[in-house]
């Protein structure tokens, strides 16, 4: 297999890793890693779902894409001038996962000071994957790298269904007998 995050084409999910399926992505367990999904208490729907080791964080959102052209560039521009927007601080740079952007993001809560952010868009068949590294995991690092792992074994689940681009694909959470993989 290669270097991930992987389609859910790529894998067998019949081989007996422990994995939590959220509809859109299915996260293996990862020692030292928690999942943290929030739903949104209106809708009941799953708004965010994060890996976390400590105060290293890592966002992550899975998006339908095109089959045939790079979400990412476009992404880029629009976190870019967003962050520029807000009072926040943006370079772009060549990192683990090809182009990315190291920010200082006004966290918008009322606190002082920029905090730092590192952005990621990662193009897979038909999907788009954001990932947003936060605290310790948003510069190089121990952190960084337990979390770009984590990352890199996402599976996306893209399904069949016609989407316009850039629709958020639909998160759940797993019933009490649900599990893909055990």
């Amino acid at each position: 297999m290669t270097s991930g995050p992987f389609d859910v084409s790529q894998v067998n999910l019949s081989d007996g890793i422990n994995r939590i399926d959220l509809g859109g992505l299915v996260i293996p367990a990862m020692e030292g890693i928690d999942v943290q999904v929030q739903v949104d208490e209106e809708s009941g729907k799953v708004s965010s779902i994060s890996l976390a080791a400590g105060d290293a964080v890592v966002q992550v959102q899975p998006f339908a894409a095109p089959k045939s052209s790079s979400q990412w560039e476009d992404v880029r521009v629009q976190i870019r001038d967003s962050v520029t927007a807000n009072g926040g601080l943006v370079d772009e740079v060549q990192g683990s996962f090809g182009q990315e952007l190291l920010a200082q993001v006004n966290p918008g809560d009322g606190s002082s000071g920029l905090q730092p952010a590192r952005f990621v868009g990662i193009d897979g068949p038909r999907w788009f994957l954001r990932a947003i590294f936060l605290g310790s995991a948003s510069r190089p690092g121990p952190a960084s790298d337990r979390l770009e792992a984590g990352v890199r074994s996402l599976i996306i689940n893209r399904g069949n269904e016609a989407m316009p681009v850039g629709t958020p694909l639909a998160l759940s959470l797993p019933t009490m007998d649900e599990s893909a993989g055990t």
